[in-house]
């Protein structure tokens, strides 16, 4: 297995007195797909806005290649490689889509590196490059999904974060998205940390699988080594 890029350490989120996250633990290695799955109110969503620097914990300890990433605004993270794909994909409604596609090379890190990000963003999904000049808020909701990724992309991250990646999504479209991350992935040795609905999907696509239930990690491994009953009791809890 190939170097750590992200590790959680005993990690704890509380909104006031309702704990969200509670004492998880897990690795990202470099390269590595991982999908985070579990039903609703689990702690994914809070999980991944943490690791982004949305959250604040009130325990334990984040760390992108040995680095704390503990105290650091969400543009530092950005800045030290780590992009996250909001659910639902947000946009700026009023902006073209290369606009919105600019948005995310606005660090130094990736500012240097825009024309060439830009063109492979409209080489990944084409509709966009077709569509530049529109409002992202003209365009299904699959393109505006197609933008928050993109946008993330331009950020030149070497961990992308996706929450709920496949909400609301028609299934060809899904299809196509998933094409673009993997590619990704394979092709540009990016990390991935993938929350979905889609246990099957996600599992069958990504290396490792860890399963949340009430802000808990109660299930972890490689996909091929889980079986349907124990996904199963880890879901529901018994």
């Amino acid at each position: 297995m190939s170097e750590i890029m992200l590790s959680v350490d005993s990690l704890t989120v509380k909104y006031g007195e309702m704990t969200a996250v509670d004492n998880v633990s897990m690795i990202i290695h470099k390269g590595e797909m991982v999908s985070v799955l579990g039903p609703n109110s689990s702690g994914k969503t809070t999980l991944m806005n943490t690791i982004a620097g949305l959250n604040s914990p009130c325990g334990g300890e984040i760390s992108l290649e040995g680095r704390s990433l503990n105290g650091l605004s969400s543009d530092k993270i950005v800045e030290l490689g780590v992009s996250l794909v909001p659910q639902g994909g947000r946009c700026f409604s009023r902006m073209s889509v290369f606009d919105n596609l600019m948005v995310g090379s606005y660090s130094k890190r990736s500012r240097r590196s825009a024309k060439s990000s830009l063109d492979r963003v409209y080489e990944l999904f084409p509709v966009l490059y077709e569509k530049r000049s529109q409002p992202a808020g003209s365009l299904s909701g699959g393109q505006r999904q197609m933008v928050a990724i993109g946008r993330a992309l331009m950020s030149c991250p070497r961990l992308l974060l996706f929450d709920e990646l496949s909400l609301g999504l028609a299934p060809v479209v899904i299809k196509d998205i998933y094409s673009a991350i993997k590619h990704i992935s394979r092709e540009e040795d990016t990390a991935i940390v993938m929350v979905e609905q889609d246990t099957k999907r996600a599992m069958k696509m990504t290396d490792r699988t860890y399963i949340m239930l009430k802000g808990n990690v109660v299930l972890e491994g490689r996909p091929a080594e889980l079986s349907d009953d124990a996904v199963k009791k880890a879901y529901f809890g018994s």
